[in-house]
C-alpha cells in the first residue's frame, strides 16, 4: 500500500499502518456486535461455542483498541506538520506497532479460542484479568504500557525539537494523563468498593477526560487542515475545554460513586458536571464554521474563499459535533441524574447512551481523520464526497441513531416493570426481557447494526476507491 505515496514524512506512512489496522478492528467491532444482538434474541445462538460473554467482550474491547489504533496514527499523521519535524525515535515507533499489532492479535485469538481458565494467576496472567471492559490478560497490560511509553517518548521529543503550537501543548500534556490513568486498572485492592473506584478512572475517567480532549486537538487540527480555519480561534476553545473536561471529567464521574458506597454528595456533582463535557467542542466547530462563511479573510490564492480541502473529512466532522452533543450530552444526562439512575443504572439506557456516545464523541472524528490520511497519501488537493461516501455516512449514522433509539425503548420497558413495578429482582430481570416492547426493541436494535455494517461496508469500499472516484468525477 506503500510503495508509491506522497506523504511527506515517515512518521505518516506509520500513522497509514495504524489506519489500516483501525478499520480493521473497527469492523470487528461491529460483527462481534451483530453476533451479540443476535444472542439477545436467540439465547441458544453459539451457546456453548461462542457464548455471549465472549462475543460482548471482543465487541467492546475491539471498540476500544480501533480507536486507539486511530488516536496514535492521527498523532503521527499531525505531529510532524504542527511541529515542523520528522518524529524522533520513529524506528522505536515502527517496532512498537508491530508489537501492538502482534499483542492485539493473540489476546483477540485466546478470547475466542480459549475464553476462560481456573481462577488463578496462570489465567490472570495469560487469559483472562475478569475485570469487565479491560479484561486483557496481564502480559499484554504491560506490553501496552511499553508500547504507549515508546509513543509518548515519540511524541515528547519531537515536541522539544520542533514548533510548540497550542494544539501540540494540549496533546503532550493529555497524552501523558492518558497513558498514565491506564496504570489505574492494573492493579487489586481486598476492597470492592477502592477496587471499583480505581476502575471507574480507568472506564469512563479514560473517556471522559483524556480521550475528549484529545478528540478536541484532533478537531482543531482537521478544522485548520480543511477550511483553513483561525488557529486563535481554535486554541482559543482547545484551552476552554481543557479547563472544563479536566474539570468536568473528574467531577462527572461522581455520578458513578453511589454504586461503591460513597458519600451522596457526589450524586448532584456527578450528574451536574459530566453533562458540561461536550459543550467546548461543539462550541469550537460552530465558531469555527461561523468564523469561515462570515468573514472574507479566509482565501485562497485566487481571492476567492477557501474551498472545503476535503468534504468526506468535514461531514465526518460535522457529524462529531451532532454526534457528541447528542450521544454524550443528551442521552448521557438522561440517566445520570441520580433520582432517575436509581431506576435505570444498568439496564439499556446505558447501551443506549454508550452506543451513541462512543459514535458521536470517537468514531466520527477519527474517521475523518482517516479521510485527511488519505488524502495525503494520494496526494489529491482537493477530496469531494463521492456516491459512497454519502451512503457510507447515511447507513452508518442511521444505524447507529436507529440502535440507540431500539435500546433506549427497551431501557424505558425495563425501568418500569424489571425495576419501578417489579423492585429489580431476579426474576424481574428475566420477566422483563421477555415482555413485547423489550424483544421487539432488540429486534430492532439487531436490524439497526445490520444497517451500520452495511454502512462500514461502504465506507472501506469508498476509502479503497476515492482517489480513482476522484479522477473520475463520480
Amino acid at each position: 500500500m506503500l510503495a508509491k505515496t506522497n506523504l511527506k514524512y515517515e512518521s505518516q506512512k506509520l500513522a497509514i499502518n495504524y489506519f489500516t489496522v483501525a478499520v480493521v478492528l473497527f469492523g470487528a467491532q461491529l460483527l462481534m456486535g451483530l453476533i451479540a444482538a443476535a444472542q439477545y434474541l436467540f439465547p441458544s445462538f453459539l451457546y456453548g461455542v461462542f457464548d455471549f460473554n465472549i462475543s460482548r467482550m471482543v465487541h467492546i474491547n475491539a471498540m476500544v483498541v480501533w480507536m486507539l489504533y486511530a488516536m496514535i496514527g492521527s498523532v503521527y499523521y499531525l505531529l510532524p506538520e504542527e511541529s515542523g519535524k520528522e518524529v524522533v525515535g520513529l524506528k522505536f515507533g515502527k517496532i512498537a506497532f508491530w508489537v501492538l499489532t502482534l499483542a492485539v492479535t493473540v489476546v483477540v485469538l485466546v478470547y475466542i479460542f480459549v475464553q476462560i481458565g481456573p481462577a488463578d494467576m496462570k489465567t490472570i496472567w495469560f487469559i483472562n484479568e475478569g475485570r469487565e471492559y479491560i479484561e486483557a490478560p496481564r502480559w499484554a497490560d504491560i506490553g501496552i504500557v511499553a508500547v504507549v511509553l515508546v509513543f509518548y517518548y515519540n511524541v515528547f521529543a519531537t515536541y522539544q525539537k520542533g514548533k510548540k503550537t497550542g494544539i501540540l501543548n494540549v496533546l503532550v500534556a493529555d497524552l501523558f494523563a492518558l497513558a498514565g490513568l491506564y496504570l489505574c486498572g492494573m492493579f487489586f485492592t481486598d476492597n470492592v468498593s477502592i477496587d471499583q473506584y480505581w476502575w471507574w478512572w480507568v472506564i469512563h475517567l479514560w473517556v471522559e477526560a483524556t480521550w475528549e480532549v484529545f478528540v478536541g486537538a484532533i478537531a482543531g487540527f482537521a478544522l485548520i487542515k480543511i477550511i483553513n480555519a483561525k488557529r486563535e480561534i481554535v486554541e482559543m476553545w482547545l484551552w476552554i475545554e481543557v479547563l472544563m473536561l479536566f474539570g468536568s471529567g473528574i467531577m462527572g464521574l461522581g455520578h458513578h460513586y453511589f454504586w461503591i458506597g460513597t458519600p451522596e454528595y457526589w450524586w448532584e456533582i456527578g450528574a451536574l458536571f459530566s453533562s458540561l463535557e461536550p459543550v467546548p467542542l461543539v462550541a469550537m466547530f460552530v465558531h469555527v464554521l461561523y468564523d469561515w462563511g462570515r468573514e472574507k479573510g479566509h482565501s485562497d490564492a485566487k481571492g476567492e474563499k477557501s474551498p472545503l480541502r476535503n468534504s468526506p473529512a468535514m461531514a465526518w466532522l460535522a457529524l462529531n459535533a451532532i454526534g457528541n452533543f447528542l450521544g454524550a450530552g443528551i442521552w448521557g444526562f438522561f440517566h445520570t441524574l441520580p433520582q432517575v439512575n436509581i431506576y435505570t443504572h444498568g439496564t439499556q439506557f446505558t447501551a443506549a447512551h454508550g452506543h451513541l456516545a462512543f459514535f458521536g464523541a470517537y468514531a466520527t472524528i477519527l474517521t475523518g481523520m482517516i479521510y485527511i490520511a488519505i488524502q495525503g497519501l494520494v496526494g489529491i488537493e482537493r477530496v469531494k464526497m463521492t456516491t459512497k461516501t454519502k451512503l457510507s455516512i447515511a447507513f452508518i449514522s442511521l444505524g447507529v441513531l436507529g440502535m440507540t433509539v431500539a435500546l433506549t425503548i427497551a431501557g424505558y420497558e425495563q425501568t418500569l416493570v424489571e425495576r419501578a413495578d417489579l423492585g429489580g429482582g431476579w426474576d424481574a430481570y428475566f420477566i422483563a426481557q421477555n415482555l413485547p416492547w423489550y424483544v421487539q426493541a432488540q429486534g430492532w436494535r439487531f436490524a439497526m447494526g445490520v444497517v451500520t455494517f452495511i454502512g462500514y461496508i461502504l465506507l472501506v469500499w469508498d476509502m479503497l476507491t476515492i482517489n480513482k472516484a476522484q479522477k473520475e468525477g463520480v
